[in-house]
């Protein structure tokens, strides 16, 4: 079995943050007079404890910064949407500490999120929250949005009725492959980086192709942080990875995913193309539907999630910017804090030092 953790950068052996790992602020001409203002991104794949250690950065980094308290965007696609709690893991509002949360509960299930949406938006409350003087931390596993909102990134323009045809070819005979095989066949760069499985990005190459009569791969992403920023990913044996999915997938179905579906389907979830697709939301409607059983619904999500998280790491991999710590078993909430106060105040110090030279 290949090791998918191998060659990722880790941040042990005293958690040694090389030039490169905080961005190389030379190259990109950037400084920071103040350490509030670095932009601290908990990235990494799901259920590996982001929420947790996102609070308690936030928390933590505004009392020692002296700053005015810390504040959350979300990078989580899914925690767009409003009445999609249980299902995607979104953190109670009771369990917030207080912390102002922002990109969260901003869209109706019938709106199609975008990316593009996103960025502006989230863009926007990151000036918001550094204007208050507070620390802004970025929490949530969705690759494209994290990079949306903290690198060099534009997005080309949409058109409905191209990205219609090509959801059609999607759902006929040619399939998600079969699409894939089209933009290999158009960019063959683009369709080495995108999984042959995500429709939605295969779409979304095809569409930019069309629109613009250029390859999608000359829109990627810069792996450039656009402000100073540090991102940091905690990494767990897959084993261990695995039994806290399991354990996640049983506390969704124990705190009423099945129930919060059934209010989705009344507002209109089954119509909805992300949401109704969503994993979680479409292994209860095929409950509700006695279309599957509780029992394969938790074992079609535990598999699906299984899968994500195998996705968000290899995504994660090649950034070298990304510092991973190891959260072995028996590591405690406060030694994970401790490792990434570490990495977070040597990345600071290390962009002031930039502003001094």
């Amino acid at each position: 079995m290949v090791d998918i953790h191998s060659s990722i950068p880790s941040a042990d052996a005293r958690y040694t943050v090389s030039d490169a790992q905080v961005g190389d602020c030379e190259s990109q001409a950037m400084s920071l007079a103040n350490p509030s203002q670095l932009i601290v991104a908990v990235v990494g794949p799901t259920a590996s404890g982001k929420s947790d250690l996102a609070l308690d950065l936030a928390e933590e980094l505004g009392r020692r910064w002296e700053a005015n308290g810390g504040q959350i965007v979300s990078a989580d696609a899914l925690q767009l949407y409003r009445g999609m709690d249980v299902g995607t893991a979104k953190t109670p509002m009771e369990e917030r500490r207080g912390i102002p949360h922002y990109q969260l509960d901003v869209l109706d299930i019938s709106q199609e999120a975008s990316v593009a949406h996103y960025q502006m938006h989230a863009r926007a409350d990151l000036e918001t929250i550094h204007g208050e003087g507070s620390v802004a931390v970025v929490a949530g596993g969705s690759g494209l949005y994290q990079r949306a909102l903290l690198d060099h990134i534009e997005f080309p323009g949409t058109d409905p009725k191209v990205r219609s045809a090509l959801e059609e070819e999607a759902e006929g005979p040619l399939g998600s492959r079969g699409l894939h095989g089209k933009l290999e066949a158009l960019d063959p760069v683009s369709a080495s980086r995108i999984d042959p499985h995500n429709v939605r990005r295969i779409i979304r190459a095809l569409e930019v192709i069309e629109l613009t009569g250029k390859p999608y791969s000359s829109h990627m992403p810069v792996k450039e942080f656009v402000k100073p920023s540090v991102m940091i990913a905690i990494r767990r044996d897959l084993d261990e990875l695995d039994r806290r999915i399991v354990l996640r997938t049983q506390m969704m179905f124990d705190d009423g995913l099945i129930e919060e579906t059934r209010a989705l389907i009344d507002q209109g979830l089954r119509d909805a193309k992300t949401a109704s697709k969503a994993t979680g939301y479409a292994q209860a409607i095929a409950v509700i539907d006695g279309q599957m059983t509780i029992d394969e619904a938790k074992e079609s999500i535990a598999i699906a999630t299984r899968q994500l998280a195998r996705r968000q790491i290899k995504w994660l991999r090649p950034d070298h910017r990304v510092i991973w710590i190891d959260a072995e078993e028996g590591t405690s909430k406060n030694d994970l804090l401790d490792r990434a106060l570490e990495i977070v105040q040597k990345t600071a110090d290390y962009y002031a030092g930039a502003q001094t030279h």
